[in-house]
């Protein structure tokens, strides 16, 4: 297995655990009102949409970057 492989790896299930992690963050703020209660569900949200990210460019899914103007 080369390095590129194992980094893959050692990314999604960290992307994994991350997502259930804000996941079960999210379910407990879910029913409150305040204001810093409402940036923690965006912020929540925002981790959790990033660790799908991870898992997509871990599998290949998403373009490369590169190019530019």
């Amino acid at each position: 297995m080369d390095l590129a492989t194992i980094e893959k790896v050692v990314a999604f299930i960290g992307a994994l655990v991350v997502f259930t992690f804000a996941l079960i963050g999210l379910k407990g703020e879910w029913h409150k009102k305040g204001l810093d209660d409402n940036v923690t569900k965006v912020l929540l949200g925002l981790m959790a949409f990033g660790c799908v990210l991870v898992v997509l460019a871990s599998f290949g899914v998403l373009p490369r970057g590169g190019g530019g103007a």
